[in-house]
């Protein structure tokens, strides 16, 4: 693969962690919301379809992380063994410690922000 296919699958790349980061935010916040209108009063039935919808979204928005930036480190790791020339492409080679932040602390975060809803949910203040 060309030094330019290579930028081209990071763009890629690069633009399916965002993405990735869409539908989990939105719930996320939507719950949120949603607890302060009273969702935490509602039946069990419904508090356990709303955990288990963000629970959803949130394990595969993770995994699109995770297999994105291991494909990114893939990209990465070509780079360097084609010799890259370009200040993009060398950018792209320093930024590799980066994606670690998608791969481990991204997700941890999102288990840390979904145990605190998950008490607001189905632990009485």
């Amino acid at each position: 693969m060309t030094e330019h296919d290579l930028i081209a699958l990071w763009g890629k790349a690069r633009w399916h962690i965002i993405i990735s980061q869409l539908a989990p935010t939105f719930l996320l916040t939507s719950l949120v919301a949603l607890l302060m209108l009273g969702l935490g009063d509602a039946d069990l039935t419904v508090r356990l379809a709303a955990a288990g919808i963000l629970l959803a979204s949130g394990v595969l928005g993770a995994l699109v992380q995770i297999g994105t930036a291991s494909e990114g480190l893939a990209i990465v790791a070509d780079l360097r063994t084609a010799g890259t020339t370009s200040a993009l492409a060398n950018r792209i080679v320093a930024s590799a410690p980066w994606l670690n932040v998608v791969r481990f602390l991204t997700p941890t975060v999102f288990v840390v922000v979904y145990l605190a809803l998950l008490t607001a949910l189905f632990l009485p203040l």
